[in-house]
């Protein structure tokens, strides 16, 4: 007789701890922006180490608009179980809500954690009238819309630091805003408009020049391009990303996703795929990404206001 109860119980038990199993099946990784982007080519470079680090498919889909906020609200509204994550850089996140009619919050994740931090850099477009950074300067000076440069949106991170700089130079320009860094770069690549602030990730994947890096110092990765504290402009720009999933999903999966995660961000081929973006893999467990996150954002709701384009 016990020997029969321990078989039923083994019986109904099997199915119970089948389910609880976590991955069983494909997770769909939501990259809230257009193919070819900076979001885009970092995602792509770790997709394949989640996908060993979690034995099933990571199947990514591009969900781009509205600077991340369509991808951002599908995967808020998705269901808590692991099997929808997305990727997101910090501005989706910390920006978009205060500027527009988003779906979410930063309060609508989960962080599950970090897998970039990547300097930006001042890119030329194929036909630009300037050749350098002093020279782009110079041609701002002679008209108010002279100097004609994209953005992935009204508020992003690379919206935010392009007025910081032509405020800082006292020139101003045209933005003409696009769905994301992919469709900037083709732009930049016909001859659309003249300049964009992006990572270095997408000259890398482009072959645009890069006339500057945001910060006090030169990246290794292209040492002969001067930084914004060499030319007289002393400010830092970066873009960082990482693993998100809906608000709710239980602790038990979400710790199995950053084990996974930090062992991608460590791995070899991950590392050697961002190199070659001149990316920079970083990793941070999700209680600290999200800390970041929500400190950023309640910075960007002051910035927001002083640039007067806050949404009240």
């Amino acid at each position: 007789m016990r020997r029969f109860a321990l078989m039923l119980a083994i019986l109904f038990a099997g199915p119970a701890l089948a389910q609880e199993a976590y991955p069983s099946r494909p997770v769909q990784l939501i990259i809230p922006f257009p193919p070819g982007g900076n979001t885009d080519l970092m995602a792509r470079a770790i997709q394949a180490e989640l996908t060993r680090e979690l034995g099933q498919p990571v199947v990514a889909v591009n969900r781009g608009g509205a600077a991340g906020a369509i991808g951002n609200s599908e995967l808020a509204r998705a269901r808590p179980d692991g099997y929808t994550i997305g990727i997101s850089p910090n501005n989706a996140i910390t920006t978009q809500p205060y500027l527009q009619n988003a779906a979410y919050n930063p309060e609508s994740f989960r962080f599950l954690c970090l897998v970039y931090d990547n300097p930006q850099v001042v890119i030329l477009a194929r036909n630009a009238p300037f050749r350098e950074f002093r020279g782009m300067i110079a041609h701002a000076r002679t008209g108010p819309e002279a100097l004609v440069y994209g953005i992935p949106g009204v508020g992003s991170t690379q919206h935010i630091l392009t007025a910081q700089l032509l405020r800082a130079a006292g020139v101003s320009g045209l933005n003409v805003p696009f769905a994301g860094a992919g469709p900037i770069a083709q732009a930049a690549l016909g001859g659309q408009i003249m300049m964009f602030i992006e990572s270095a990730a997408i000259p890398a994947a482009t072959g645009l020049p890069v006339i500057a890096v945001l910060g006090d110092r030169r990246m290794p990765a292209l040492p002969d391009v001067p930084s914004t504290g060499e030319l007289g402009y002393p400010m830092a720009g970066t873009t960082y990303g990482g693993l998100l999933a809906p608000a709710g999903l239980p602790d038990n999966i979400a710790e199995t996703i950053e084990r996974a995660c930090e062992r991608a961000v460590r791995s070899e081929g991950y590392r050697a795929a961002a190199e070659r973006l001149n990316g920079v893999p970083s990793f941070l467990p999700g209680n600290a990404l999200r800390d970041r996150f929500l400190s950023e954002a309640r910075t960007n709701q002051a910035l927001l206001r002083e640039l007067g384009i806050v949404r009240e």
